[in-house]
């Protein structure tokens, strides 16, 4: 589809309304001229896209999905309609917007992210999940969304954003969906909720075909000889698949002791990084990496050096990408070969084995259609045991019968071995789960539209749970609705002649007024209480922000590493003995220099809601400090150590920015 002869949107009739059947042609014709030959399971569900169904696609990676979806937006345009593409990440909305861009034209096409709002009328929106679930609450069947595409749709089922993959779905009476993904599972019964909902017909088209076959294996050697036999038997690009951004910068850093490049590749790669600025302190470990042949992808990077590692790989300059599991959403970056350095991840709550859709998901970048005749998918046995077959090997050399072997890790593993390997090779996505549940940004939303209240109830009544769920969100949302009366953030108003009530924003309260956390009433109702006029108020304001958002938990671990360093030294100078040191050094946390009296203030609050407790405000003085202290973004990332973490403290900034900037009154 690159640098197609004819914009597709010049295809549509001028003057005339076609029909669905002539529309259909004129799309094939076009493809024809692109010299795409679709596959069957591209012609069937662009076939009943363009019926009018919903669809559920569910084809490998790779099979060209995003083709129907073009298909869609087209068929949209030919009937004045509007389509909006959603995705679970903002470089997938910015690539696909661009794609659509070439394809359709840039006056048609717009973007909205939070960070970025190009064109946002234009008859095509490429936005993220949760925008199009805030524009769903805040208009219901009436949003702007006549047909929508929702890619990566396993999202529904992620325990924290799976909401915002369904509330579209509860609320688009009118609209045509289009749910997209190569490890959906069993989805009957959301389609079988979605058809009750709108009345139109919903088809399932699954294809499991891949356009690149793939070929699994199972080795037990240290991942420098695997990389090193995979590049020399012409099975690179390699993405080695790590589940910490910690575990994925040391995979990298021990790569660069083996040459990955000739010299003319490195030239080559070199000669692409020139003008490229590097001027952060992570910038030189980074390129490092780079003119090594190695890439580095992760979340906590700065978003230009992910760009330019994803630049880099698309242009075939790195045979070894070392990311964690967040690559395989999507994002166009061409792999040969998926490593798995290992079959556990941390979920949030303990370390587990992968799903069978995490697996497959991942596995499924592996295989550049077009360049290869077969991907490699390839899983490392655990480290120790990798360890104990060379201690194995060496004793059998020496002729000593005993050798002590290494045990698995006490912290951060789950056991598994070939046998798990093969089992998740051979095992189906799970059923998707509906993940629903309220919020008062939820709340907030609803309750700006007509009849809001009446809109919740209605919206828990659709929700895909149970019974004895949708009880328990029922008295949820009393309790929440009730906190938003008693904080004024919303009024409730008898109407005239005893006609019922009327809902609206409190005295002071903007229409669009924002809440991100639950505890931004408690945010509303402290601040309130300060004094403008005090000399602490400022920093006192930015304290409370920073205990509302999100702790960015690697960064504060450096602060608590470095404190417990100075802390070392001083005992040390006062001669305290180790044990005593020890234990002294247990009650050391990162700082909170308000911590008691935010806490004290949260606990008051708290009372009136019984849901809420001291897990729901985290004192943190990152922001605080840097404000303080007058201390440059490079300045703190070289003071605490967290080179790596780069773009999580960048995030952190943004979230303390947007708490400032929306959630506050002026």
């Amino acid at each position: 589809m690159t640098n197609p002869p004819v914009s597709l949107f010049d295809r549509i009739p001028v003057g005339v309304r076609a029909d669905d059947d002539e529309l259909l042609g004129l799309f094939f014709e076009w493809l024809a001229d692109c010299g795409i030959e679709p596959y069957p399971a591209q012609e069937e569900a662009i076939l009943e896209v363009m019926s009018g169904h919903h669809v559920v696609l569910q084809t490998p990676t790779g099979s060209g999905k995003s083709l129907v979806a073009v298909a869609a937006h087209f068929w949209c345009l030919a009937h004045n309609r509007r389509s909006v593409y959603t995705a679970p990440t903002k470089a997938l909305v910015n690539e696909k917007f661009f794609d659509l861009c070439e394809t359709f034209g840039a006056e048609r096409v717009g973007m909205l992210t939070g960070d970025a709002s190009i064109n946002r009328d234009a008859p095509i929106l490429c936005c993220t999940a949760e925008i199009l679930s805030n524009m769903c609450l805040r208009d219901g069947e009436n949003a702007p969304a006549e047909m929508v595409v929702m890619d990566e749709f396993h999202f529904y089922g992620d325990r924290d954003r799976g909401v915002a993959w369904e509330v579209p779905l509860l609320s688009l009476r009118r609209g045509q969906f289009l749910l997209m993904s190569a490890t959906l599972g069993n989805t009957a019964p959301i389609e079988e909720a979605l058809v009750a909902f709108t009345g139109r017909a919903s088809r399932c088209v699954r294809s499991f075909d891949r356009p690149v076959p793939l070929d699994f294996d199972y080795r037990e050697i240290p991942s420098h000889e695997l990389v090193a036999g995979l590049i020399e038997s012409d099975r690179a690009p390699v993405y080695l698949v790590n589940f910490t951004q910690a575990e994925a910068a040391t995979q990298a850093q021990a790569l660069t002791s083996f040459p990955l490049l000739d010299k003319e590749e490195r030239r080559t790669v070199m000669a692409a990084l020139a003008g490229f600025r590097f001027n952060t302190p992570y910038g030189k470990d980074m390129r490092r990496f780079l003119s090594h042949g190695i890439g580095l992808h992760h979340a906590g990077l700065l978003p230009r050096y992910r760009r330019l590692v994803e630049r880099l790989a698309q242009k075939g300059l790195l045979p070894v990408v070392s990311g964690t599991d967040t690559l395989g959403v999507g994002v166009n970056v061409p792999i040969r070969t998926v490593v798995f350095t290992r079959l556990c991840k941390f979920d949030g709550e303990k370390v587990r084995i992968l799903t069978a859709r995490d697996f497959h998901q991942i596995s499924g970048r592996a295989g550049r259609k077009g360049f290869d005749d077969a991907g490699s998918v390839v899983c490392q046995a655990p480290g120790h045991e990798i360890e104990n077959r060379q201690l194995a090997a060496k004793a059998a050399r020496t002729g000593k019968k005993k050798f002590v072997r290494r045990n698995p890790p006490e912290r951060g593993y789950a056991h598994w071995n070939q046998k798990t390997f093969e089992k998740l090779v051979g095992a189906p996505p799970e059923p998707l789960r509906s993940r629903f549940r309220l919020s008062h940004g939820m709340l907030l939303d609803l309750l700006q539209r007509p009849a809001g209240y009446r809109e919740l109830v209605s919206l828990i009544e659709r929700a895909h749970v149970t019974d004895e769920r949708r009880s328990a969100l029922r008295r949820h949302g009393k309790v929440l609705f009730r906190s938003l009366r008693e904080s004024g953030v919303v009024e409730v108003i008898p109407r005239p002649e005893g006609r019922g009530c009327e809902v609206r924003l409190g005295e002071g309260v903007d229409e669009g007024y924002s809440i991100y956390q639950a505890v931004g009433l408690f945010l509303l109702e402290a601040v309130r209480e300060l004094d403008v006029g005090a000399p602490e108020h400022g920093a006192r304001v930015l304290a409370l922000v920073e205990a509302t958002v999100e702790d960015p938990r690697a960064i504060l671990r450096s602060q608590v590493r470095k404190l417990k360093d100075l802390k070392v030294a001083e005992l040390k100078a006062q001669g305290v003995e180790y044990e005593a040191r020890m234990a002294e050094l247990e009650t050391v946390t990162h700082p909170q220099p308000d911590g008691d009296w935010i806490r004290e203030l949260f606990r008051e609050y708290a009372k009136r809601y019984p849901w809420l407790n001291d897990e729901h405000i985290r004192p943190k003085h990152i922001v605080g400090e840097m404000f303080e202290s007058r201390m440059a973004f490079h300045e703190f990332v070289r003071e605490y150590g967290v080179q790596r973490m780069e773009g999580g403290l960048l995030r952190h900034l943004t979230m303390v920015y947007r708490m400032l900037s929306r959630s506050l009154p002026e």
